[in-house]
Formats: C-alpha cells, sequence, structure tokens
C-alpha cells in the first residue's frame, strides 16, 4: 500500500505491471475499483486491462472488462491492449472485428501491425495482406515493425508484384533504412524467386547484421546458384552456424559433396562446432551416396563423441551408410549396437544385404523382423526385382496384400516392374483394378508403370487406352516415355513420333529416355532424315548429351539403311568407346550389305570389347560364305571350334 498522503493512481498502475499473479492483480483491481480509479482514471483502467490481458488464463476477464467499459471511455490504448490480447490468443476474427469497429480516429500503426504479423503468423496471407491495404487506405502511416511484417506475408503469398508493392511503401516512407525492413525485403524477394531485387537491395544496404548476409546466402542456395552463394558467403564478416548449416545444405544438394565436407571442416575449425545431429546425418548420406568411406568414419566419430548416436534415425543413417559403401560387415555391427525397437535400423539394414545381392540373408532378415512396414515389403520386393527374380517378388507382393501393411506407390511400382518381366495381362488388369479400388494416387511413375505392363504383356491397345485417358494429368515424362517407347519397341513407329509430337507442345521437356525411343522409332522405319535431325536437336534444342544407348540408335539406323560409311564415321567421332552393340550393329549391317572389309573390321572390334563373343565370329564366317570366301569360313569356324565358345541352351518363358 503508498503511504499515508501518497497518491493511489501511480502506485495501481506500477504494481499492476509489475504483477505476476492472478489473485495479486485481482486484488489491484477491487482496489481501484473501491478507490474509484478504475472509472475515472484512464491510466488505471488501461493497467487493470493489460493486466488481464497478459495472462491467457484470464481472457475471458478480459473480454469482460473491455465489454464493461463505457463506449466512450474506450480509448486507443485500451482497443489496442484488447486487440493485442484476442491476437495472442488466436481468436483473429474477433480481433479483425475489433479492429473494424474501432472509430477511425483510434486506428494507429500499432493496431494494423498487432493484426497483420497475426495473421502472417497463422499462415493467412490473404486477410494478412487485405488488413495492410486497408492501413494505407486509411492514411495510417506503417513503422518498420509494420513493413517488416507485411513483407513476410507478402513473400510467403507468393508474388513478386506484392514484395514490390511493400518495397515501394519503404521507399516513400523512407523506412528501407532500417535493418529489419531491407533484411526482410532481402529475405522476400528470394522466397519469390526474385533474386536480381534481392540483390539490388542487399547490396544497397548501409548496414547489414548476420541475418542479412543469410538472407542473401538462403536465396541463392534454395535457387542452386551455389557460384553466387560462394561469393556471398565467403565475403560475409561473419559467419554463424545457420550460414555454415546454408552452405553446406545447399553443397549437398547441387551432388558437391567434396565442398560441403570442406565446409564443414571450416565450420568446425572457424566456430569450434561440430553441428547438428540432422546436418551430420545429411553429410553421412551425402557420404554415402559417393562411397566417401574415409570422411564418413570421421563423421561417426564426431556422432560418437557428441552422443548423438543415441538417436534411431542416427544409427539407421550409419547402418544405410556402411551398406551403400559395401562395407555390410561394418553395418551388421552398427545394427548389433541400434535400437531394435526401431523399424528404421532393420530396414536400413535390409537395403545393404540387398545392395551387396545377399538376398538369402536379407530374406532371413526379413522374416526375423518383429514389425515391417511399407518400406519393409517394398525394400525387398524391388531386391527381388532387380536380380531377376520377378516370381519372387510378385509372390512376396501378394503375401503383403494378405497381411495389415498396405502396398503404397513405390511397392506398387516395384510390382508392376515384375509383372512387366515375367508376369501376365490379367495380373496386370488386377493391379490396375486395386489401385483404382483402393483410391491410390495414379503418380507419373505408376502410370508409366501400367503403360509398360500393357505393352509387355501383349495388349497395346490398353495401353494407349489408358494413356489418351489420363495424359491431361501427367506432370512428368515418364508416362510419355512408357509411351513413345512402347509404341516404337512394338512396330507402331509412326505413332510413336506423333506421340512425341504432341509432347513438344506441352510445357513438359524430353529427356534422354525420350530419345531413344524416338530414334527406336525411326530405326524401325528407316526415316534417317528425319532421325538425324532428331539426334541434332538433342544438343542445339534440348541441351542433352547423347549417351551410348543414342549413338547406337543411329548406328543401327544408318547401317539397316545401307550407310555404311557414315555409320562408321559416326562410330569413329563418338565421345566414347563403342560397345558391344554398336559394333554388333555395324557387323549385321555389313552383312546384309556385303561389305567384307567392314565385317572384318567390325569382329575385330568385337574380339577386343568381348573376348568370348561368339556371336560375332558366326556373323563373320557368314559374311564370308555370302562372299564365297570358302577358305576364311573354314579359318573362322575352326577357330570358333579351337577356343570352344560355350553355346547357350535357348530357354522359354512360357515352355519351361
Amino acid at each position: 500500500m503508498p503511504s499515508s498522503g501518497a497518491p493511489l493512481a501511480p502506485f495501481l498502475v506500477a504494481f499492476l505491471k509489475r504483477a505476476f499473479r492472478l489473485r495479486c492483480g485481482e486484488q489491484l483491481h477491487a482496489l481501484a475499483a473501491k478507490s474509484g480509479h478504475f472509472a475515472s482514471n484512464a491510466f488505471v483502467r488501461n493497467s487493470v486491462l493489460a493486466f488481464y490481458s497478459r495472462h491467457p488464463s484470464s481472457l475471458a476477464s478480459a473480454h469482460q472488462l473491455f465489454d464493461e467499459i463505457p463506449p466512450p471511455l474506450r480509448d486507443a490504448a485500451a482497443r489496442n491492449t484488447h486487440l493485442a490480447a484476442l491476437a495472442r490468443a488466436g481468436h483473429l476474427d474477433c480481433a479483425q472485428r475489433l479492429l473494424e469497429d474501432m472509430p477511425h480516429s483510434h486506428r494507429d500503426a500499432v493496431s494494423y501491425t498487432t493484426l497483420v504479423t497475426a495473421l502472417a503468423r497463422a499462415r493467412h496471407a490473404g486477410r494478412a495482406m487485405a488488413v495492410f491495404r486497408s492501413m494505407l487506405t486509411d492514411d495510417v502511416f506503417p513503422n518498420e515493425v509494420t513493413l517488416a511484417g507485411a513483407v513476410t506475408v507478402f513473400a510467403n503469398h507468393g508474388a513478386a508484384a506484392t514484395v514490390g508493392m511493400a518495397h515501394g511503401v519503404a521507399l516513400r516512407r523512407g523506412l528501407d533504412r532500417f535493418v529489419i525492413v531491407a533484411t526482410n525485403l532481402v529475405h522476400a524477394y528470394a522466397l519469390v524467386s526474385a533474386l536480381h531485387s534481392a540483390r539490388v537491395v542487399f547490396d544497397g544496404m548501409q548496414h547489414r547484421n548476420t541475418v542479412t548476409w543469410n538472407a542473401m546466402l538462403n536465396g541463392y542456395v534454395k535457387a542452386g546458384m551455389m557460384d553466387q552463394a560462394a561469393e556471398v558467403f565467403w565475403r560475409m564478416p561473419e559467419r554463424d552456424v545457420v550460414s555454415f548449416s546454408t552452405m553446406i545444405d545447399g553443397y549437398i544438394r547441387a551432388d558437391m559433396v567434396s565442398d560441403a565436407l570442406k565446409a564443414y571442416i571450416h565450420m568446425v575449425s572457424e566456430l569450434d562446432a561440430n553441428g547438428s545431429e540432422m546436418l551430420l546425418v545429411d553429410l553421412v548420406k551425402a557420404c554415402a551416396r559417393y562411397y566417401a568411406v574415409t570422411e564418413g568414419w570421421q563423421l561417426h566419430a564426431v556422432i560418437l563423441k557428441h552422443g548423438f548416436d543415441a538417436h534411431a534415425f542416427v544409427q539407421a543413417t550409419l547402418i544405410h551408410f556402411y551398406g551403400c559403401c559395401g562395407l555390410i560387415g561394418c553395418a551388421q555391427m552398427q545394427f548389433r549396437l541400434s535400437d531394435k525397437s526401431h523399424i528404421a535400423s532393420w530396414n536400413a539394414l535390409l537395403a545393404g544385404l540387398l545392395k551387396q545381392d545377399l538376398t538369402y540373408e536379407a530374406r532371413q532378415l526379413f522374416d526375423n523382423m518383429p514389425e515391417t512396414d511399407n518400406i519393409s515389403w517394398s525394400t525387398l520386393i524391388s531386391g527381388y526385382v532387380q536380380i531377376g527374380r520377378s516370381d519372387m517378388a510378385l509372390q512376396l507382393f501378394f503375401s503383403m496384400l494378405n497381411s495389415s501393411v498396405e502396398p503404397n506407390e513405390i511397392t506398387l511400382g516395384s510390382a508392376l516392374s515384375a509383372i512387366a518381366d515375367s508376369g501376365t495381362l490379367d495380373q496386370g488388369r488386377w493391379i490396375h483394378e486395386y489401385i483404382i479400388n483402393k483410391s491410390v494416387q495414379l503418380t507419373d511413375n505408376l502410370s508409366a508403370g501400367l503403360i509398360d505392363i500393357y505393352a509387355k504383356c501383349g495388349s497395346v491397345a490398353d495401353a494407349v487406352q489408358f494413356f489418351n485417358h489420363a495424359n491431361d494429368k501427367f506432370s512428368s515424362v515418364s508416362p510419355w516415355n512408357a509411351m513413345i517407347c512402347s509404341l516404337a519397341i512394338h512396330g507402331y513407329a509412326h505413332m510413336s513420333l506423333d506421340l512425341f509430337s504432341q509432347l513438344q507442345k506441352t510445357n513438359i521437356k524430353p529427356n534422354s529416355i525420350t530419345f531413344i525411343g524416338v530414334l527406336s522409332a525411326c530405326c524401325h522405319t528407316g526415316m534417317v532424315a528425319e532421325g538425324k535431325r532428331y539426334f541434332e536437336s538433342m544438343r542445339t534444342v534440348y541441351g542433352i548429351q547423347p549417351t551410348i544407348k543414342h549413338y547406337g540408335c543411329m548406328v543401327d539406323l544408318l547401317g539397316r539403311a545401307g550407310y555404311l560409311e557414315e555409320a562408321e564415321q559416326l562410330v569413329l567421332m563418338m565421345p566414347m568407346k563403342a560397345d558391344v552393340v554398336i559394333w554388333g550393329s555395324i557387323l549385321s549391317a555389313a552383312r546384309a550389305q556385303g561389305n567384307v572389309a567392314l565385317g572384318e573390321k567390325a569382329a575385330e572390334e568385337l574380339a577386343k570389347v568381348d573376348q568370348t563373343h561368339g556371336a560375332s565370329k558366326v556373323a563373320l564366317s557368314n559374311i564370308y560364305a555370302d562372299a564365297g570366301r570358302w577358305t576364311n569360313v573354314s579359318v573362322v569356324r575352326k577357330e570358333l571350334q579351337d577356343e570352344n565358345f560355350e553355346r547357350l541352351s535357348g530357354n522359354s518363358g512360357i515352355v519351361q
């Protein structure tokens, strides 16, 4: 209590600001009411309202108190206090109604800032933008806090134009000189991929803090512009853990693992920090992709030193790393040390065993798992498909359907691959019906798989029908590739090329697989000029570098059409060495055209590539026979007998 004669109002205001316990605040409220200060003194009244507004448990009391204050006594401070309480509690509709009901004279920068930032935090970008526009319409000048929040909102809304509008307001009001506003502008422009504008703001700032540098760095990294990101990173006057983590993540995403590891070493030496468990896990995964065994061991040591190996996801990552690098013994040892109650460790070891073709051991592990999930089943089914045991893959898939685990897109994709390899059309149709009945989302990969099975199981008509029904939903090139290649393989070359023309009219870009189908179609129909044009357009139009498969298609196309000299020249100009397929195409073309000299050369090159390739000698013998050079025929056939080439017996997938 204040001393005798001391004014009561300042005492009440001071103690209400410091009060934490609800009971204490209620007593002060009672004293204010009894003394008449609550009714007569706006500072006391607003302090009582502010006290209740600070406590989430007493929000109802604050609301009741605000309603009891006569409207003429509700000043701007009272309204803003209640508005802030509603916004903090998430009652955004009530808060917005309160702002709209405010007299225009009471709406100030604090009112609008409170609501804009609350709506932004709740991810109501559209509503936040509307409130900000109302603020400008009401001629209420935003302060730096309002504008910084509005800039972030506009960025999350995803439009460069709206960020530009906020930037214009900042320039007109001179708010761009505030670091918080300029930093948020850099971040906002980066979020909407307007990196040139972000850099202009960044370069124009007189003062930058670490957050500003990190915003510019993050923008470049997210856009994959690692050269520009590196330039910003190494210019930073002070780097923190966020800076290094952003840069390392960018290098990993860009498959620049060596640079990521160098940046990590710099972080350790510069900040004396080893990073979070998530950063270390990302680095270990990158080492697994590039078989960086030594670096992975060193990261494992860091993980052990800091106790991060206690986390189940870290244990699973280490097992995955050793399995990918072929150190299956280390993977098994790490598995024995891991927490067996987490299925991720079991799945990681399962994948590692399959990667080393230890299918029997993988099946044993699978059968001993205390529980299985989609990943477990999908991993083993995919493993069987990869080693050519499609029968076992399908058997396992149907066992999965009888279990409590529902197949996902990956599982169904593996099952479709198995059916395409050795299944029946009925099985393919059954899985298609299963996908429809279970309302499984028909992704592009599943669509490509269905097209593949229908074509490979002998029903190109079903493949075409499915493609025509679903092609407006495709967002990637994989289903188009499946259809173009299937039509080309099955002799519908003109349909394949027509489909490629349709693809060129969409926003989907063809890739290297697309051109394998296109060139195969040209090969089957002898369309040499068109094949050359498509082959050239790979580099000049689409920026795709031809692989050995594309060169193989072109050599086959030229050879079949009788352009042997041109085919040979193409082989000599290739940026890679010709393989068995290409020299085999040359050899077949030489026989068809009766070109003995080229046939001899092709057979010689085939022998260099594969000494056990007996078919080349048989083909050369036939070339000699066609030319009537029986002495040469005898020599080649004697070589075949002397070298004792094994004759592989034929086999059938129909008749066992």
